[in-house]
């Protein structure tokens, strides 16, 4: 029998494990599913054909190295900074990886030796990245096969509660690793092309410049910058394009409040709250805003960051408790890990609950005749309950049919790469379909001055 490895037993390994484990019997696949909580690997396992756990700490040169030799494929679904420690071992013992993460600038660094080793190496295969490569790179290659001339090119993805669960003032609750949306923007330059003009967003700034944005059936959403657009300028093979725009979805309210957050200065994980194990909450927030003795706190944040009383921005704060006398509990913790603490008390997805994945992308392009045109590409998919979400079929779901047709050698590709090529994403998104994620597109004629038109 052929053997997977999967490092990695997080929120989006269950969906992962349970495609292997039905596709395991045909294909005559043996799993192993390697975890430093080999209990969590264990959980997920239970029931599931040829599938066995084992502990391993990444950190582990050997068992690492021993796991990974006695491998046929490697899935990493570990955080992104792991994945080079994966990759130290793939090489090792010339063993293909892929991992759901954005390409990390030390994956790079070893584009020479992945080539040299004869390897695979797949990388943003998950969901954001991963389905919006693939369902964008479609829509792309399509059109320029029609002889268009894209001009726009937006994207937008937004990981949410579904309608009748996005039951609190925020309609926003954790379902994948809630460090994530606490650094979110934090992580580097956020770039962008604007009608042929290069465009930039600090971080301080990067919650109030959005774009409204309605899906048919699903209301309105707003959208933020998303990392830097223009590295898949050349991946995309859009380097005339005048605008590329890569975004995340939130619900209209989303961002303004978060920014309250991002400019009292609580997102920062760069240094640590003293004494923070045995402050309240109260205390935290006070602990950022001017000394007043006479002012509650709640005064003195509503004037410090100038909230108006009857803009429904305390409510979003006040909905978090970070008002309360309740003690943190947390030992030499930074901010950001504080906030984190706190949003998980309210943003904990419940046992019945059901997150929503919505995707959305806009191309302005021109035909041979010079006729102008808007084409929109969607995909709404609804989880099932916090066990069986939307966010871990997306994400576990690309991986585990890149499996499939690795082993099953149907992708005869070296090198390092990303999943915009016909090969991976045809097969990909017509399977997916099976599991209710499918995109509508529809095309409308527009005027010939569309390039004028502001993304914000």
């Amino acid at each position: 029998m052929r053997k997977i490895l999967i490092f990695g037993s997080g929120r989006s390994a269950p969906s992962l494990i349970q495609y292997l484990a039905k596709e395991s019997v045909a294909n005559q696949w043996q799993i192993t599913i390697a975890d430093k909580d080999i209990r969590a690997a264990q959980k997920f396992i239970a029931g599931l054909n040829n599938c066995k756990a084992v502990s391993a700490d990444i950190h582990d040169d050997s068992t690492r190295d021993t796991l990974v030799a006695e491998a046929d494929l490697v899935l990493s679904m570990l955080p992104m900074r792991f994945h080079t420690l994966v990759l130290s071992s793939c090489l090792k013992h010339k063993v293909n990886l892929v991992t759901p993460s954005y390409e990390s600038d030390g994956m790079r660094e070893k584009e020479e030796e992945i080539r040299k080793a004869g390897i695979f190496v797949l990388n943003e295969m998950g969901l954001d990245p991963g389905i919006d490569h693939m369902s964008a790179m479609r829509v792309i290659d399509n059109l320029r096969d029609e002889g268009h001339r894209i001009t726009v090119f937006e994207s937008f993805t937004g990981g949410l509660m579904a309608p009748g669960y996005d039951d609190n003032p925020w309609q926003f609750k954790f379902t994948w690793n809630p460090r994530n949306v606490v650094l979110a923007g934090r992580d580097g330059a956020v770039r962008f092309r604007h009608n042929g003009r290069y465009k930039y967003i600090p971080y301080t700034k990067l919650f109030r410049r959005t774009e409204r944005i309605e899906i048919e059936g699903y209301g309105a959403f707003e959208g933020y910058a998303n990392r830097d657009s223009l590295k898949y300028l050349e991946k995309y093979g859009l380097q005339n394009v005048e605008t590329i725009y890569r975004g995340t979805l939130r619900r209209p309210g989303f961002c303004r409040a978060w920014d309250l957050f991002v400019q009292l200065g609580v997102t920062d994980d760069s240094f640590i709250v003293e004494d923070s194990e045995h402050m309240t909450f109260r205390e935290f927030i006070n602990s950022f805003l001017p000394y007043n003795p006479h002012d509650s706190v709640e005064l003195k944040l509503m004037y410090y960051l100038r909230i108006d009383q009857d803009s429904g921005l305390m409510e979003k704060l006040q909905s978090l408790g970070i008002f309360t006398d309740e003690v943190i509990g947390l030992k030499r913790a930074t901010p950001a890990q504080i906030l984190e603490h706190i949003l998980k008390k309210s943003w904990t997805i419940g046992p019945d609950d059901k997150d929503m994945i919505v995707m959305w992308h806009k191309f302005f392009f021109k035909d041979k005749d010079g006729n102008c045109f808007q084409k929109t590409s969607s995909m709404v998919t609804i989880g099932e309950d916090a066990d069986h979400t939307a966010m871990a079929r997306t994400v576990g779901l690309p991986m585990g049919m890149a499996a499939k047709m690795i082993l099953n050698g149907n992708i005869d590709i070296k090198g390092l790469h990303l999943p915009i090529k016909r090969e991976i994403y045809d097969p990909v998104l017509d399977e997916l379909q099976k599991y209710d994620i499918e995109f509508t597109e529809k095309t409308i004629p527009i005027e010939d001055d569309y390039e004028d038109q502001p993304i914000f």
